[in-house]
């Protein structure tokens, strides 16, 4: 591995391409024909990922109504407070119908409002999955005579099989990602903490162009998914894992990587190697028209078969194989058991079994890939050996 020290690190943004007015009509265009298809009048869009995927609008989340309404024939409607109308009217790329609503009133007597006059009156509502229960609380009693519904049969298909723009946002996201990675750990020190590693790849990132972090846990800390409470100062013959996402326009990157610092164990290496077998036979068992359930499946039975397990049990494979990856970091659909969702082009996923030892280490190696009209694609290539975490 040849790693940039942080102050070669040059931004790698230039030319990103962001998703384009076109790209989000034809969006609420096909939302409009699945909503018709499952009788579905209007879709309800809170601020959040369902709001910026069809508009391109990014806006937090708060107590203040931001939103979006689809009617399933016609325009969009923008519901904002009042006082943001004109900054919120900057950020909006196309619709011109904002209704705005000023502090003492309810909101939810807008978008009942609104519906009505979209004929939406006394029809069904679907909301996006992210909607608060509040939210969604208060339109059902604004608009008593509304059915609301799950806006999932309209907004999973369409946000889970990804554009060729999508996929390549993600792809530069990803070959960022590893850059960071690469530096951060060739700046792994005896005694070194895990805020000081997380620092030094959060200032990679920066130097990238990107906002984005990756954490790492030292030693038997390795063997909880998510990491230990106990802060950990690396010492020589510790198992390292690193976990980091980072983000370009809103599309994620997902990467993890184990090294030793200093020289492996047969022990890691023997683990090390099998967690590298059960993500090879995820890839290859991630076939279009194959069920997501085989995926997870296939990397399980490497590690069952191996004296690990069996099922969750650990020391063995603790969670699912994989998620999918987008807009949010965790999405629709799943690498796990049960899941009959077949895998189709566009979808892109996780492919990070793992396997977790409890008192001793744990092993996750984690590489994104997206499903093309032949098969799984790798957004990065997987791990060489425990001593080159990358190609």
């Amino acid at each position: 591995m040849c790693a940039l020290a942080l102050n070669e690190l040059k931004s790698m943004t230039d030319g990103v391409q962001p998703i384009t007015v076109a790209e989000r009509l034809s969006r609420i265009t096909r939302a409009q024909r699945l909503m018709r298809a499952n009788g579905i009048d209007a879709l309800y869009l809170e601020a959040g990922t369902g709001l910026r995927y069809f508009t391109g609008v990014h806006h937090w989340q708060s107590e203040r109504m931001i939103a979006a309404i689809v009617p399933a024939e016609g325009e969009i409607v923008y519901v904002c407070p009042a006082f943001e109308e004109m900054r919120f009217r900057e950020m909006i790329s196309f619709g011109d119908d904002v209704r705005g609503w000023e502090e003492h009133e309810s909101p939810y007597v807008l978008v009942a409002q609104v519906l009505k006059d979209k004929g939406v009156s006394g029809g069904t509502l679907a909301v996006d999955e992210s909607t608060r229960y509040f939210v969604f609380d208060g339109i059902a009693k604004a608009a008593p005579q509304l059915r609301i519904v799950s806006g999932d049969p309209v907004t999973i298909p369409l946000r889970s099989c990804k554009s060729p723009a999508e996929i390549a946002l993600m792809q530069r996201a990803n070959d960022i990602n590893s850059v960071a990675y690469q530096t951060a750990i060739s700046m792994l020190r005896e005694g070194m903490s895990q805020p000081e590693f997380a620092a030094n790849a959060t200032a990679a990132l920066k130097a990238l162009g990107l906002q984005g972090g990756i954490g790492a846990q030292f030693g038997a800390g390795t063997a909880f998914p998510h990491g230990s409470k106990h802060p950990e100062f690396l010492k020589e013959g510790d198992v390292v894992l690193m976990d980091g996402v980072c983000s370009l326009e809103g599309y994620h990157s997902d990467i993890s990587r184990v090294v030793v610092f200093g020289k492996p164990m047969q022990r890691h290496r023997d683990v090390w190697n099998l967690e590298k077998e059960a993500q090879a036979a995820a890839f290859a068992a991630a076939q279009i028209g194959a069920p997501c359930e085989v995926v997870d499946a296939a990397a399980r039975k490497v590690i069952i078969d191996a004296g690990f397990g069996p099922d969750y049990k650990v020391p063995g494979l603790p969670h699912r194989t994989g998620h999918g990856l987008g807009l949010d970091i965790h999405e629709w659909h799943y690498l796990v058991r049960g899941n009959r969702t077949l895998l189709a082009p566009g979808m892109c996923f996780t492919n990070e079994p793992m396997i977790a030892i409890y008192g001793e280490f744990g092993v996750r190696l984690e590489d994104c890939f997206y499903m093309s009209e032949n098969g799984p694609r790798w957004f990065t290539q997987p791990s060489p050996s425990i001593e080159q975490p990358f190609a």
